[in-house]
């Protein structure tokens, strides 16, 4: 077996590398170096993937990277993410009318951009230090910016704008959270700031508590949780549709591990039940807040949006309940999430190809008018509701059942209504979309359609692969493993 140190490294390189290639090959051969380029990017991570999960007791923790069962779950769900978004981008720039570039240089910034940004989102589950995630998070933020904005109408303008503005702030709060984090350590340094580090903060629990709170606030903004998600509508409604599909299914999550892990590191310090009371807090206020927006008629892109929030809400109350039902319940959901999600947006594509209105108001009756679409369409919004057989239900009720085992019944029982609620809308939803009134569209096979049909029908193996491996999660190695993290 290769050592998975040479995998994490080569997961990192070989997308920086690709990144460079990229802006230099002829411009008729850049369609075929991305899509060698994202299986190249594909493979090793893959590879860490499946070494992190066969070997869970396994941890490669440094200063800089560090390998364990979470961050290797989150390479694959990136690498598989990406991977899925680049090989799709063609029948996007093929529908694209307008760019921030003149045509000849499209897309050779689109998947430069591109590949930039999975190269540096791809390196943040495997940071060994909370300074060195930082950085590589405010990375992703100048990149995915730029991509939101990729179309240059105003409205994306916009978009890309509020979301480099309003997660920079947030991760300006971050930061102030570990510069006092690195003041009370008892050795300066970056090294101060690794997983392990962490729990040797000396300057007292209730500055560590400041620093933990400014922490944990300032990536909430990049996460999307509420109160803080302000960007997150618009940026996933006006990005690329592959982009969207990698900010919704791999940063989100992604950073969310950055912040379990300081939460895992702080345990000698702040005790376990504090910081996870604030994943509990974030967790039920960001699926309350999505609820009223999910029971709204609203934009495809949109209502896949809030879904986020409610995802990532659901999460965050898998981490902060814990134990095994809690933390097995959260691994699923962040697979079965990134694969109903990605499926969700790369659809746009062949969407807005067979109703152009669906770019910036609901769409009905899909399935009338396109049974293969709209069949696609159902079995996204399907598996983000909750609808049985989808390994969302399972992990929500994973999760719902760790909160009343961690002792927390007031906080499970109001996520279980939030839930009802937030499934009654997206299954409306679902109804409207797919079976709905339908009007006259464009004749002809959307284009992109069969890419998407293809994805969906993998995606189909994957979710009910998912949902059975979700009954025996709880007793494994994994969830063991996932609850000690690095540190």
């Amino acid at each position: 077996m290769i050592d998975r140190s040479v995998l994490a490294h080569a997961t990192i390189l070989v997308p920086a590398l690709l990144t460079i290639l990229l802006t230099v090959v002829p411009r008729r051969a850049l369609r075929a170096v991305a899509t060698v380029g994202a299986l190249a990017t594909a493979l090793p991570a893959l590879l860490l993937t499946t070494a992190a999960l066969t070997h869970p007791g396994e941890v490669d923790a440094g200063d800089w990277i560090a390998v364990d069962v979470a961050g290797g779950l989150l390479v694959g769900v990136v690498a598989l993410v990406g991977g899925v978004g680049v090989l799709l981008s063609p029948a996007y720039l093929d529908s694209l009318t307008g760019a921030l570039v003149a045509p000849p240089r499209r897309e050779r910034l689109y998947y430069t951009v591109l590949f930039a940004f999975w190269a540096t989102l791809t390196a943040v589950p495997l940071a060994g230090n909370l300074g060195v995630a930082w950085l590589l998070i405010e990375a992703t933020t100048a990149t995915s910016a730029l991509l939101v904005a990729f179309s240059g109408k105003p409205r994306a303008l916009e978009a890309g704008w509020k979301y480099l503005v309003l997660t920079s702030l947030g991760l300006g709060v971050a930061l102030l959270g570990i510069v006092l984090l690195s003041a009370g350590a008892p050795h300066g340094g970056l090294t101060a700031l690794s997983w392990g580090s962490l729990g040797d903060y000396d300057a007292g629990r209730e500055n560590a508590l400041v620093a933990y709170l400014l922490v944990m606030i300032g990536l909430a903004a990049k996460i999307g949780l509420a109160p803080v998600h302000n960007w997150l509508p618009d940026a996933h409604s006006e990005a690329p549709a592959p982009v969207s599909a990698m900010l919704s299914a791999a940063l989100l999550p992604s950073v969310l591990l950055v912040a379990w892990r300081c939460q895992q590191g702080l345990v000698p310090v702040l005790g376990e039940r504090s910081g996870q009371s604030v994943f509990v807090v974030l967790g039920l206020l960001s699926i309350g807040v999505a609820v009223p927006f999910l029971s709204r008629s609203l934009a495809w892109k949109r209502l896949l949006a809030y879904s986020s929030l409610e995802h990532m809400g659901v999460i965050a109350l898998g981490i902060g309940f814990g134990g095994p039902l809690g933390l097995a319940g959260a691994a699923v959901h962040v697979v079965g999430h990134a694969v109903a999600k990605t499926l969700g947006f790369v659809a746009m594509t062949p969407l807005v190809a067979h109703e152009p209105q669906a770019a910036r108001g609901p769409v009905s009756g899909i399935g009338r008018t396109q049974p293969a679409l709209g069949s696609v369409l159902g079995l996204a919004l399907g598996a983000l509701s909750g609808l049985p057989p989808s390994p969302l239900l399972v992990s929500e009720m994973l999760i719902e059942a760790g909160g009343f085992a961690s002792g927390r019944p007031w906080a499970a029982a109001a996520a279980a209504v939030l839930l009802a609620l937030a499934f009654l809308g997206l299954f409306q939803s679902l109804l409207e979309t797919t079976v709905g009134e339908s009007r006259p569209r464009q004749e002809g096979r959307p284009g992109g359609l069969r890419g998407v049909t293809v994805l969906a029908g993998v995606s189909v193996l994957l979710l009910l692969g998912l949902a059975g491996a979700a009954a025996w999660l709880p007793d494994t190695q994994i969830v063991q493993a996932l609850a000690r993290g690095v540190s």
